[in-house]
């Protein structure tokens, strides 16, 4: 796909946004029940919000997976006993 080349896939980035969204929604409705006292002003609430954030956390996550900062550089790992074995154990 054309958005963004991070080093996910892009069936893991919607996977994720989905089941975060679930999370999010199950909490959105709860929440807007307590507040509200109606289960169906809660129901429209997280209805409403539910596929903007899913649209939101998919293109905040691919933009994420694009920066490089703060991740680990395979010049900052530790060689692996295989690699150190390979060096003649130097």
């Amino acid at each position: 796909m054309f958005l963004f080349k991070g080093q996910e896939a892009h069936s893991r980035s919607l996977s994720k946004a989905i089941s975060w969204r679930i999370l999010g929604s199950v909490d959105t409705f709860l929440l807007s029940w307590l507040f509200t006292g109606s289960p169906k002003a809660a129901g429209a609430i997280a209805t409403t919000e539910v596929l903007t954030k899913m649209v939101l956390y998919y293109f905040h996550e691919r933009a994420w997976s694009s920066i490089g900062w703060g991740m680990n550089s395979k010049k900052d790992e530790q060689p692996t006993v295989a690699e150190i074995i390979e060096e003649g154990g130097q």
